[in-house]
């Protein structure tokens, strides 16, 4: 049996954070209220596509006199594929980071300083609509009582959202 020099889980070796908020604080300062706006620039993302194949649909159903609207059933199953197809191709892309969260200057990574990839976006944006949709926008206080300002997905998936305007490598500051 091979030794893992570990004991992390599944016999693994144990990775410290990557980003530590006492030695980088600036790495974390204004995330929430970043975070906010970013979702708000993303829903707007989200919705033009959504609102432009409503309106297809609806002169569609105009022109094919009434018979094109049977077609308002894909709507909803539609825009949740566009959605999880949105939030992992780019919280899995090259940077880490939706168009909201680009404009606000965030960026999402592991626990331990890697970039993001599909799997986790998408993930990422279910467990945050699941969360929100099960525990009401009260559970964006969780990012209150942490210094990482990390909500709840964020904890159960292990990702951290930082800064991506401030270098990570800066030296620690010594008070």
């Amino acid at each position: 049996m091979a030794d893992y020099g570990g004991s992390g889980w599944r016999g693994g070796e144990v990775r410290e954070a990557a980003f530590d908020p006492w030695l980088n604080p600036e790495l974390f300062q204004g995330v929430l209220t970043k975070r906010v706006f970013a979702f708000l620039i993303d829903l707007v993302v989200l919705t033009v596509p959504v609102l432009m194949v409503t309106v297809f649909i609806a002169m569609f159903g105009l022109v094919t006199l009434g018979i094109g609207w049977t077609l308002f059933w894909l709507v909803s199953p539609l825009s949740v594929i566009w959605a999880l197809v949105y939030y992992g191709a780019s919280l899995g892309g090259p940077h880490s980071a939706t168009i909201g969260m680009r404009t606000m200057g965030l960026e999402l990574t592991t626990w331990t300083g890697e970039p993001g990839y599909f799997v986790l976006g998408a993930a990422h944006a279910f467990l945050f609509w699941l969360s929100l949709s099960m525990l009401t926008p009260l559970v964006l206080l969780v990012g209150l009582f942490n210094a990482r300002r990390r909500l709840l997905h964020d904890i159960v998936l292990g990702t951290v959202i930082i800064n991506s305007t401030v270098p990570a490598s800066q030296p620690a500051r010594s008070y």
